[in-house]
C-alpha cells in the first residue's frame, strides 16, 4: 500500500521556533521531504499572512510586506507546495501603544485542508508542524478516517505545544538543532 503524506506547516509557529534557533534559514522542500520520511509527499501545505500594511507605511513596512510576498511565491512555486494565505487584522494597541494584530483564516485553512484530505482518503499520514491546540476536532477527524498523525514543534517555553494536542497524535517528533542543520539552505 502506498503511504501518501500530506504536511501541515503553520508558518507563524515554525517562525517562532527557528527564533529560537537563530533565525535559520531553511530550504523548504528538504523540510518537507524530510519530515515525511519514506512516504510519499502528496502536498506540503504552508499558513501565514502577510505583514500588517498600514495606509502610509514607512519604507521598512513596504520592504518587510513585499519580502514576505515574494518569499510566498516562492514557496507556492516549490514542487508539491501550496501557501494558503490568511489575513493580518489590527485589532488596537496595547497599553504601551504598540499595535496588536490577530492572524485571522489561517487555523480554519489548516483544519479545513485537514479534514478533506483524511475524509477523502487523499492521506495516509499527516505531518504537522504547529502547536495549537485550535486544530483538536480535525485532528480527531483525521484520526477516525485511520490517518496516522505526526506532529513536530520546538521544545522551547514560547514553542510548546498544547498538551491536548500532545496527547491526540500518534508520533511526536521534537525539532532539534539536527533537524535544522539537516533543513538548512
Amino acid at each position: 500500500m502506498i503511504q501518501r503524506t500530506g504536511v501541515f506547516i503553520d508558518g507563524g509557529y515554525l517562525d517562532n521556533v527557528l527564533l529560537n534557533f537563530g533565525k535559520a534559514k531553511i530550504d523548504y522542500e528538504k523540510l518537507a521531504l524530510n519530515m515525511c520520511g519514506n512516504d510519499e509527499l502528496l502536498r506540503c501545505y504552508y499558513y501565514h499572512c502577510l505583514p500588517y500594511l498600514p495606509p502610509s507605511p514607512t519604507e521598512e513596512e513596504r520592504k518587510q510586506f513585499f519580502g514576505a510576498q515574494k518569499f510566498f511565491r516562492t514557496l507556492n512555486r516549490l514542487n508539491s507546495f501550496s501557501v494558503r494565505e490568511g489575513k493580518l487584522a489590527f485589532r488596537g494597541e496595547d497599553h504601551q501603544g504598540r499595535p496588536i494584530f490577530e492572524q485571522k483564516r489561517v487555523d480554519v485553512f489548516l483544519a479545513t485542508d485537514l479534514v478533506l484530505h483524511s475524509t477523502k482518503h487523499l492521506i495516509t499520514h499527516a505531518v504537522l508542524l504547529t502547536g495549537d491546540s485550535d486544530f483538536l476536532p480535525s485532528l480527531e477527524i483525521a484520526k477516525s478516517e485511520g490517518v496516522h498523525l505526526s506532529l513536530f514543534y520546538g521544545d522551547f517555553p514560547d514553542t510548546l505545544p498544547h498538551d491536548e494536542l500532545l496527547d491526540v497524535v500518534d508520533e511526536r517528533k521534537i525539532i532539534s538543532q539536527h533537524m535544522i542543520d539537516t533543513w538548512k539552505r
